[in-house]
């Protein structure tokens, strides 16, 4: 596909780098000319250094073949306008970032009337992956596959865990739970286990259940299986400002903690539920009295990679607490691996992961559709979900028969409202949802799961 990014910052930049190794024909925009030239040579893609709302410069990065045009500049406005420019100069798609509560709320009106194919919120998309983790505090990872029906939840067995050395077709039969047992990161090896696979103290492991199998398996494994109740959070950014609005709205208690007044003063206004205190959440004393002791879940969303990391340690020395550590810069994951702080946020990375997504939907034959992609273990495996279409070649055949590529596993599928997890003599049918695990990168069709020939 012929595709021009707009903005080569972190989203953007993680874009690139996400579908270079795709076979897209990449054009770049941007007006700091290092960045464009760095990624361009970097990458092998087209670097046009400008303003990416001039029909000049789109032009120039080949508007007139381009399949998707996506506008992430740190302006919305420019976005914006920039889809609008793209949408009368060729005949493509587009997606834009928008970011601002205020626009968001007229979401619809904007799409509709401006012809954008998709709006991007980087902001709301972490707040929704964060509050998915606090229905889940033993969790690392959690995302939703089948309109919410089924879970990929990623969690690391303690030492002493029932769960160390027993075989993965004991633990449903031993434990009498729903899941699946998808990925197995041990060290630094990752593994898509077979039935007779024994786990072990440390693995992360990623397993696939309906989300109160989920609550039921943490229980019988003797960990937390219900969402938090009280919350603080440090760093009145939008993120913040979206994920409070989703905690309260689920019954959840929030104190939200920012060093600047005006800030907090917005926030009292828009957040009528939430307990805003005026203050510097790196003070400790502070966070003490505030209840870090006591409250069920800590969010540091500072605007500081650094200071997010050091409240986290903080308050792992302090508490109990569920901790969630925003992170910008993917260089430091390695690094934070050791710490283990708990979950750690990427909203950068999840909107490239959620736009990678979009442009293979885009590019499927008529069998399939991709409805949900994530990256698991940096990158190194993936959780498709496809929608399986009339015609489709994995349909009608059990799937014990069918000649799946290796280091590849059906997860679940969706049928008529209801998630199960399939057995060997299970059949693909028209119309369901399959999510699938594997080691093998750019599948862009369910019929890729099938060995060729």
């Amino acid at each position: 596909m012929n595709i021009i990014i707009v903005g080569c910052g972190k989203i953007g930049s993680t874009l690139v780098e996400e579908l270079s190794g795709e076979n897209h024909d990449i054009s770049i925009i941007d007006e700091k000319a290092d960045i464009v030239q760095k990624l361009a040579n970097r990458y092998d893609v087209l670097g046009v250094i400008g303003n990416g709302a001039s029909y000049n410069i789109l032009v120039e990065a080949g508007i007139e073949d381009a399949d998707i045009v996506i506008a992430v500049t740190n302006s919305d406005e420019l976005n914006l306008l920039c889809c609008l420019i793209a949408k009368k100069a060729g005949n493509c798609e587009t997606v834009a970032r928008v970011t601002n509560p205020v626009y968001y709320q007229e979401i619809n009106f904007i799409k509709e009337e401006m012809g954008i194919s998709m709006v991007l919120n980087p902001e709301l998309g972490a707040a929704s992956e964060i509050a998915r983790l606090l229905r889940f505090p033993s969790a690392v990872e959690v995302n939703a596959f089948s309109k919410g029906q089924v879970e990929m939840l990623k969690y690391r067995i303690p030492v002493g865990s029932k769960l160390n050395g027993m075989n993965l077709i004991d633990v449903s039969d031993q434990l009498n739970c729903e899941v699946l047992i998808c990925a197995v990161e041990r060290k630094k090896e990752l593994i898509i286990p077979s039935g007779t696979f024994e786990l072990k103290e440390k693995d992360f492991i990623s397993f696939v259940a309906r989300p109160n199998h989920a609550m039921d398996f943490f229980r019988k494994i003797g960990e937390k299986g219900n969402q938090v109740h009280d919350t603080i959070i440090v760093g009145g950014s939008k993120i913040a400002f979206y994920l409070s609005e989703l905690l309260v709205s689920s019954g959840i208690n929030v104190k939200l903690i920012d060093i600047d007044y005006d800030t907090c003063e917005n926030l009292s206004t828009t957040l009528p539920r939430v307990v805003v205190i005026h203050g510097n959440g790196m003070d400790h004393d502070l966070l003490l009295e505030e209840g870090i002791q006591e409250c069920d879940a800590f969010i540091s969303l500072t605007n500081h990679d650094e200071e997010n990391i050091f409240l986290s340690l903080y308050v792992q020395s302090q508490s109990d607490a569920k901790l969630v550590t925003k992170v910008q810069k993917l260089n430091y994951s390695a690094m934070i691996e050791r710490l283990e702080l708990g979950s750690m946020i990427y909203p950068e990375y999840l909107t490239a992961q959620y736009l990678v997504q979009y442009v293979r939907a885009k590019q499927n034959s008529i069998g399939s559709n991709i409805e949900n992609l994530y990256k698991l273990v940096d990158g190194r495996a993936e959780a498709l979900e496809f929608h399986i279409q009339k015609g489709s070649p994995v349909i009608g055949k059990p799937i014990c028969e069918l000649p799946i590529i290796s280091n590849l596993l059906i997860c679940s599928i969706y049928r008529n409202g209801k998630a199960t997890i399939p057995k060997g003599q299970d059949e693909l049918k028209e119309d369901d949802l399959v999510v699938v695990v594997t080691t093998k990168k750019g599948l862009h069709d369910v019929k890729d799961i099938l060995k060729k020939g």
